[in-house]
């Protein structure tokens, strides 16, 4: 998920030549169609003379194969099968099966998570939330959308709205000129939805790996994101939502930022809530991924516990995983549903992210990410892993791109 900058458009994110072998061998010459024996005869002794020479019966001459030209195929073929090349043949094989393997071997992994029944009692608990644009806090929607948002919600699961009313400067400060309309939302979400709370989604690109965007490690500006959540709170949110991307594991500057961030929220009896990067499905994945890419996707599960105890929700971004099926993003998605619920404390509310958006590219096939997969997901992995958690729900992401059946298929799947 990204910071909304471009709110409608928001993305999320050689054979080598053949060698030249030896020429084949000639093909063996057909014995049905060697030369003819040209010989006369030879003289019968018994018959007391020379016997008449008869012409013996002319053979047409045998036409000779043409060589043909190899193929590339038969080239290859031909330098594949060079005793000189038996280990590298071998060493060639086993890079195959270790590269092969994994993949198919998660992939099964991820089906049969997906396979069963969700559990009974597996439905909202009325603790659900949902990502919306800058729309809303910038004039451009009026007492009308509201009124609509508000009849759409109303017998839903959505208690908590968290809408963009940023995005931070790269030095931490926010223009109060970047929500002007936010203490008249707020007011007007609270009477047409008594018991909904309005955080405000604040968010920047970090400069994690790159020169441009926020810097975390310096205290300055850790100070100047404190102070920008204290204002948003004095403009009448109940709560400061952040999404800060990318954020690698391990981050220690992020977590004193939450620590700061947490006294504030409290001072104002606001909610602190965080985005979350997906946890590693595999033990140390983020570190491959950083290795190879420079791009850790995932957060170790340790580092996802020690967010979640320092605020009072979190999101994980489940969605955007690359993955081309439904079955193998549902059982994505129930493996980090019970990896999350394994690490948060039961007085944190957990939320599993849903994607209310269609889009089909490298990062996201629409087709595999759909809404009933992801909440199938969900409900198998709180089945298996803590099916009486109360302080847990969904997160649909985005508002502004949801479609009807997106909203269908949580109503259905998840509201019921």
């Amino acid at each position: 998920m990204g910071d909304e900058r471009t709110e409608p458009g928001t993305g999320r994110g050689a054979e080598p030549g053949p060698e030249s072998g030896p020429a084949p061998a000639p093909p063996e010459p057909d014995i049905r169609t060697g030369a003819p024996d040209v010989r006369t005869g030879a003289p019968d002794a018994s018959a007391g003379g020379p016997e008449p020479r008869t012409a013996p019966t002319p053979t047409a001459p045998a036409t000779p194969t043409a060589p043909t030209t190899p193929t590339r195929l038969q080239r290859l073929a031909g330098v594949w099968r060079r005793p000189a090349l038996r280990w590298p043949k071998r060493i060639a094989s086993a890079l195959v099966l270790v590269l092969l393997l994994p993949p198919l071997a998660a992939g099964i992994a991820l089906r049969v998570n997906y396979a069963g029944d969700p559990g009974d009692g597996t439905y909202t608990r009325n603790r659900d939330a949902l990502w919306m644009g800058h729309a809303w806090v910038d004039g451009r929607k009026k007492d009308a959308d509201v009124r609509a948002l508000a009849a759409r919600l109303r017998t839903t699961g959505v208690r908590d709205l968290y809408v963009h009313a940023g995005p931070l400067e790269h030095d931490g400060t926010l223009p109060a000129s970047a929500y002007p309309k936010a203490r008249l939302l707020v007011g007007a979400i609270h009477r047409e939805l008594p018991g909904v709370r309005v955080q405000a989604w604040l968010g920047d690109e970090l400069a994690t790996e790159g020169p441009v965007g926020l810097h975390l490690e310096r205290a300055a500006t850790r100070a100047a994101v404190v102070r920008s959540a204290g204002q948003v709170l004095d403009a009448g949110f109940d709560g400061a939502h952040f999404d800060l991307e990318p954020l690698h594991s391990g981050d220690a500057d992020y977590l004193s930022l939450l620590d700061d961030l947490r006294r504030v929220t409290r001072a104002h009896g606001a909610l602190l809530s965080v985005a979350a990067h997906q946890i590693d499905p595999l033990p140390s994945l983020h570190s491959v991924g950083a290795a190879v890419t420079g791009h850790p996707k995932w957060w170790s599960q340790a580092f996802f516990g020690q967010v979640a105890r320092r605020v009072d929700q979190i999101a994980v971004m489940s969605y955007d995983t690359a993955l081309p099926l439904q079955s193998l993003y549902g059982g994505y998605v129930a493996e980090q549903t019970s990896l999350a619920l394994e690490v948060t404390p039961e007085t944190t509310d957990l939320l599993m992210g849903m994607p209310f958006y269609y889009e089909d590219n490298m990062d996201h096939h629409g087709s595999a990410e759909t809404v009933a997969a992801a909440v199938r997901g969900v409900r198998l992995g709180l089945s298996r892993t803590d099916r009486t958690r109360e302080n847990f729900g969904v997160a649909a992401y985005v508002d502004f791109a949801a479609r009807e059946k997106d909203w269908t298929a949580y109503e259905r799947g998840w509201v019921r």
